[in-house]
């Protein structure tokens, strides 16, 4: 019988329904083998740091520490256009310089952290404060921090903070590189093996066809795990991080994960792997 397989992955709208059709036995895989963990992403990053997951979604900033322990799926990645992370202010902060700003973020291993720091290298590390994303707003409106760097569902909901975006780091990576941006994938630990690995990643493929040919079937899932997340958000979070690079990355999207490495490295962000 074969080993069984921890998957880590978010509870985030766009995890749960590339992933509901693989673990309800929906495609041609044995889900029993299967145990989803879910938790938060920066979690999730910490875990893979430890090895503690055979398959587990990763921030690719972590991923990027991490390429001699696991190999990069070709299906399940949040990766596009139009879908990068925002820095959000108070009103009054819109033309303050961020250099010497306190600005909360969503963890250090995020990919989102990332970009911020090759936006902006002068930020001090001292300032960037860490939190779970979704204290996030709540603490720009406060005051506690100048500014915040907000991902997933946070795109939507800002305005409701009375706050106002700075800049999308998603628009000025594709404006300053020409790439879509990679923000999060699907990763295995090397010591599963190359037929188990492509076996698993056969099967995400077909579970996130499945899923964007029947959005009904995940429905109750994708509910079950956003909590409070209204239905319009949780459809228009899954509309913006779910699209044909989650299906394969292919050419392009392995393209942009290799040039996104190649500036993290360039910059001393990222170790330089031979």
């Amino acid at each position: 019988m074969s080993a069984p397989i921890r998957v880590g992955l978010s509870p985030c709208p766009n995890d749960t329904f590339i992933f509901h059709a693989l673990f309800h036995g929906l495609v041609d895989y044995d889900a029993s083998r299967l145990t989803p963990i879910l938790d938060d992403v920066e979690t999730l990053n910490q875990w893979a740091a430890e090895s503690k997951l055979e398959v587990t979604k990763i921030s690719f900033h972590a991923f990027g520490h991490l390429r001699d322990r696991y190999t990069l799926l070709d299906a399940g990645s949040a990766l596009g256009r139009g879908c990068g992370p925002l820095v959000v202010v108070r009103p009054d902060g819109l033309e303050r310089d961020l250099s010497d700003a306190k600005v909360a973020i969503p963890g250090k291993w995020t990919s989102a952290a990332l970009l911020l720091r090759l936006w902006k290298p002068e930020l001090r590390e001292e300032n960037l404060v860490e939190m779970t994303f979704d204290r996030i707003l709540p603490a720009v409106e406060s005051g506690e921090v100048d500014a915040g760097l907000i991902i997933h569902e946070s795109r939507f909901t800002y305005r409701g903070y009375g706050l106002e975006q700075r800049v999308d780091l998603g628009d000025w990576w594709e404006s300053e590189h020409g790439y879509p941006i990679p923000l999060g994938g699907i990763i295995a630990r090397k010591d599963l093996g190359d037929a188990a690995i492509a076996e698993f990643d056969r099967a995400l493929r077909a579970s996130v066809e499945h899923a964007r040919a029947n959005p009904a079937d995940s429905l109750d899932y994708v509910r079950q795990h956003a909590q409070e997340m209204e239905d319009e958000v949780t459809q228009a979070h899954i509309g913006l991080y779910v699209n044909d690079f989650t299906v394969s990355l292919g050419d392009e999207g392995h393209a942009a994960v290799d040039h996104l490495f190649s500036v993290a490295e360039s910059s001393g962000i990222l170790p330089r792997i031979s």
